[in-house]
């Protein structure tokens, strides 16, 4: 157990360094740059904020030290990928603001909050990414996979799938942040899951 938890960090950095060097990263796969940026989240320290803010536009973000679960998987897709959600949701609600939950009795898109809300996440990702089967085969789960919930029923959530795995070895680990900060956790099975989403494009 000790030896495969030292070859897993050892792992973790060197795909970390790789991501700090341009010309590394590029021979890593998607799938293992998201992932790698993911599990980096869950070093930072922070406070469960989900308040409005004005974020600039695009590449903007709520300060480093605040965020919601939505804003793991934005933060992830940014450093590991280059891929500003911000600006991807932003510009498809422009185009297909009707397609889009109408929740919150908005009448236009706003680029400070709507790509860090779980429901326009999935509506974004199952229209430009993959919505692939919810099951209860962990081995369906791929790394670099996004999974969303509905915590007590009702409340979104939304989180990666990683490639460590839980101490029986049966499950992956998600990042997520569910109110305590961005951790590495075994509960892929712990809350209804209302989605399976694979959002990685190539360009």
């Amino acid at each position: 157990m000790c030896s495969r938890v030292i070859a897993g960090v050892l792992a973790a950095l060197l795909v970390l360094a790789a991501l700090a060097r341009p010309e590394a990263a590029s021979h890593l796969s998607m799938e293992t740059r998201l992932v790698a940026a993911a599990v980096e989240r869950t070093r930072h320290s922070v406070t469960y904020d989900g308040a409005y803010r004005r974020l600039g536009y695009p590449g903007g973000d709520v300060p480093a030290d605040r965020g919601v679960c939505s804003d793991v998987v934005i933060r992830a897709y940014r450093a590991g990928l280059g891929i500003d959600l911000q600006q991807r949701v932003h510009e498809d609600m422009t185009h297909a603001f009707h397609s889009y939950p109408a929740i919150w009795g908005l009448s236009r898109p706003d680029p400070s909050i709507d790509h860090r809300r779980v429901p326009n996440l999935e509506t974004f990702f199952t229209r430009h990414g993959e919505r692939l089967r919810v099951t209860r085969t962990p081995g369906d789960y791929r790394p670099g996979d996004l999974v969303t919930w509905r915590l007590g029923g009702r409340l979104p959530h939304i989180g990666i799938v990683t490639d460590r795995r839980s101490r029986d070895g049966k499950r992956p680990l998600i990042a997520h942040n569910i109110g305590t900060g961005p951790t590495l956790e075994d509960m892929l099975f712990n809350y209804p899951i209302t989605g399976h989403f694979r959002y990685l494009p190539e360009e």
